[in-house]
């Protein structure tokens, strides 16, 4: 089955997917061509490889010469069922694995290949003649949702709205009961001990320990139903992001199971309390719907959804088009104080975000560049 997009391809080069490495230095992008390696900060070319066929996915082994790729756009490179692990630097393909059906998402770590179809998750080792490890089966899951860290492995379970939490050594595995909708995305933490998740009806973000699959937190992005985009969580572990269809970046503190009062008391004033409890005093009054009292993100701003995007219109990615990420506002966190943006399509940009301290005693997040990638201002 084709899960690709149809694209037009009449102007100009276009972007299919686009993901960010391990430390969120570099983003892969997947061409109607080949594929192409920016460096994120300043946002620069490094790598560009021409197939004259199209790669849907890319994703890079942190900063090695390794990257996972599979075919996609109107002619693919390879057969979409199938995973290539591209060593390019020897430019040729040094590991290959075939599936029954089209791979949908897929992440790397120096001794596990991770790779999602729509009902299944195969883990295998990292070696010239891969070793498959271990198959689980998940409902399904079209965006190829998989979290991979250095002790677990995350992505959905069996049953709508559950997360299957996997070590890696054991194999123990441990199920959270996370959402009564299907995902729509998912989040593991540097340090592998949080994990977030977002469902389809895209108004909160949950945060659980994956020590003990516990609930620490419930983070409300809206109230209205939106598509979520990406999450991702800070090097710190500290803060969250969060973008989705609304066109908006909002940032979260994250509660984390080691220090949960992260935040002195002396921030924890009241002017953040209003920037949180975004109700004020009505999250106060016993019986009150939970909307007024649920944490709010204490910063947000817009970012380009992009010309796939119809003014007046809400941006739905097409089935397909986000191979383990979304099609638009890909998150990565370079630094604590740093969020970079990108997505993909003809329209693929980069933008960059910091968050600083007002004179009010708020922080903000602010939009300090932007560029597309595949040529223009």
């Amino acid at each position: 089955m084709n899960t690709r997009q149809v694209i037009d391809e009449s102007v100009g080069p276009l972007s299919l997917s686009a993901n960010f490495n391990g430390d969120n230095t570099r983003f892969a992008v997947g061409l109607d061509t080949g594929f192409c390696v920016f460096n994120t900060d300043p946002c620069e070319l490094k790598v560009s490889r021409d197939f004259s066929a199209g790669i849907g996915l890319v994703i890079m082994l942190e900063q090695s010469n390794y990257l996972a790729i599979v075919g996609g756009g109107r002619q693919p490179k390879f057969p979409q069922n199938k995973l290539v692990i591209w060593d390019d630097a020897k430019q040729k393909a040094v590991i290959t694995l075939d599936f029954r059906t089209s791979v949908l998402g897929v992440r790397l770590s120096k001794s596990r290949i991770v790779v999602a179809l729509l009902n299944s998750i195969h883990i295998s080792a990292f070696s010239i003649t891969p070793k498959k490890l271990s198959v689980f089966e998940t409902t399904d899951n079209p965006l190829g949702l998989v979290c991979l860290g250095q002790k677990l492995v995350a992505f959905p379970g069996r049953s709508p709205g559950q997360v299957q939490v996997v070590e890696l050594e054991t194999g123990n595995v441990s199920i959270i009961p996370a959402h009564s909708t299907p995902l729509r995305a998912m989040a593991l933490s540097p340090d592998g001990q949080v994990l977030a998740t977002a469902s389809e009806a895209g108004t909160l973000v949950r945060v659980f320990s994956t020590a003990n699959c516990t609930k620490i937190a419930e983070l409300r992005r809206g109230v209205d139903h939106a598509v979520i985009f990406s999450i991702a969580i800070s090097p710190s572990n500290l803060l969250l992001a969060v973008t989705s269809d609304k066109s908006t970046l909002h940032v979260f503190d994250l509660p984390h199971p080691r220090t949960p009062m992260h935040r002195s008391q002396s921030a924890a004033s009241s002017t953040e309390e209003a920037t949180n409890q975004k109700w004020g005093i009505l999250g106060r009054i016993p019986f009150m719907p939970r909307v007024f009292s649920d944490v709010y993100s204490f910063a947000s701003a817009h970012f380009e959804i992009g010309e796939e995007g119809p003014p007046g219109s809400v941006y739905v990615p097409p089935l397909g088009s986000s191979f383990g990420g979304p099609a638009k506002g890909v998150i990565g966190w370079p630094d604590d104080s740093t969020i970079q943006v990108i997505g993909s399509g003809r329209d693929g940009r980069w933008e960059r975000f910091v968050l600083r301290d007002g004179d009010d005693g708020r922080r903000y997040c602010m939009r300090e560049g932007w560029k597309r990638y595949l040529g223009g201002s």
